[in-house]
């Protein structure tokens, strides 16, 4: 059975995704803008959509606009940023109330779709800059989501073990920028690289609902009119590195509990004919409470308050993760390395595969069942230049051998080895 049906078209210099399901009782917008992580521009596009989302040429401030979207049955908008691969994701999303189910006949999706493209391309300016005031708001909490990360010491590790494994590479960079940065932007620095978005970035603009495709697609033609000449920008192929030596790095600030993450080349990426075994071999591994990670490090040995690992599925990364006493280090590092070893001798049972290949077939229901779920699902696609539909991507997951898991493993190769620990001596 087909669980939902995926259209695209090409309008304006937009890919729009247009996805007709009675599903959902509300009706959502999602816009993503895609580009290359680069150094010089990283803060800058971390600033950007708050800056966008703050205020329009209609509704030229924070109050106003969200007062507007009140009286859209409470429509809401949020942004987000996100760093797949060596991409850097800027993402806009509106929901709103489905007008078929309102005595009202206010067309409620059109009026989302012109405050979407109003945010993109008609922000407030000043003297054709931003506003001062905004930019200025919007740096400090900019400064604040940086400083949140290196409050939260479980984030911050994560963040060193990827700055160390990546140097030389786009992925080391934060997805929030450079606190060092913020100082330097200015309103029109900022607009500067807002028209170069405009005219660089991929759009892919996803709608999803019970819609009817003629009448939105008419509305798109009309709200979102791009730049003539837009030249896409281009990210390069993934580094290939090779490790000739696994790199440690032991970090020491004043906390309790010490945080041990291990950085691993996959040499897999999304769109790989290995990837759905590389899926399940992480399941098995640590991805679920059932994998060899929790059940070894966590709970048989008690060595770690958690144990997990996780794949970056655009970069062709797995990062494990775990909070550990200092003393327990060595002796952790070597079970973890024992569960890798594991999984290369085809150390597990086909229990565990069928297990693994259930949770994850749950996960991927569960994911799809909001519309920003099935975005990031469909998303995958775009990154990745190809086109597995959901019902192939769970049908892939179903048909793994363990032989396929055994190859997927062996492909995976050790980098680095993060170790963030207190001052004192064994604690």
């Amino acid at each position: 059975m087909k669980l939902l049906t995926e259209e695209k078209h090409e309008l304006n210099g937009l890919t729009v995704h247009t996805i007709q399901t009675a599903k959902y009782k509300t009706n959502t917008l999602i816009l993503k803008l895609n580009s290359p992580l680069r150094e010089d521009t990283v803060t800058l596009r971390a600033l950007l959509p708050y800056v966008l989302q703050s205020a329009t040429a209609s509704y030229p401030s924070t109050t106003k606009l969200r007062t507007y979207l009140d009286d859209l049955y409470g429509a809401t908008l949020q942004v987000d940023l996100l760093k797949k691969g060596e991409w850097h994701d800027m993402t806009f999303r509106i929901d709103v109330a489905n007008e078929a189910y309102l005595k009202d006949t206010t067309p409620l999706l059109k009026e989302a779709l012109v405050l979407l493209g109003d945010i993109l391309l008609k922000p407030a300016l000043e003297n054709n800059v931003f506003l001062p005031n905004v930019v200025e708001q919007e740096k400090r909490s900019l400064r604040q989501r940086i400083q949140a990360v290196f409050d939260d010491k479980m984030r911050y590790s994560n963040l060193r073990l990827v700055e160390e494994m990546c140097k030389g590479e786009p992925y080391h960079l934060h997805v929030n920028g450079r606190v060092e940065d913020i100082d330097a932007i200015t309103p029109a620095s900022l607009y500067e690289y807002y028209q170069s978005v405009l005219e660089e970035d991929s759009l892919h603009l996803y709608i999803i609902g019970d819609i009817n495709k003629e009448e939105v697609l008419g509305s798109v033609k009309q709200v979102f009119t791009l730049p003539a000449k837009r030249t896409r920008q281009y990210r390069g192929e993934p580094t290939q590195k090779n490790i000739e030596k696994v790199n440690e790095v032991i970090e020491k600030q004043d906390i309790k509990q010490g945080k041990l993450n291990i950085g691993y080349r996959t040499n897999i990426v999304y769109g790989d004919p290995e990837y759905f075994a590389l899926q399940v071999f992480n399941g098995v591994f640590g991805g679920f409470s059932h994998s060899k990670l929790f059940i070894n490090v966590r709970e048989k040995a008690s060595l770690a308050y958690y144990a997990a690992s996780r794949v970056e599925s655009h970069k062709g990364l797995l990062m494990v993760m775990s909070g550990i006493d200092a003393k327990n280090y060595e002796q952790a590092v070597k079970i973890i390395n024992e569960q890798m070893e594991a999984m290369k001798k085809g150390d597990f049972t086909e229990q565990e595969l069928e297990q693994t290949k259930a949770v994850i077939h749950n996960q991927i229901l569960e994911t799809i069942d909001t519309a920003r779920g099935l975005v990031e699902v469909l998303y995958h696609n775009e990154l990745a230049s190809t086109t597995i539909s959901i019902e192939d991507y769970l049908q892939g997951i179903k048909a793994v051998t363990k032989e396929e898991v055994i190859a997927a493993a062996k492909k995976i190769e050790q980098d680095t080895i993060y170790f963030l620990r207190g001052m004192g001596g064994e604690e």
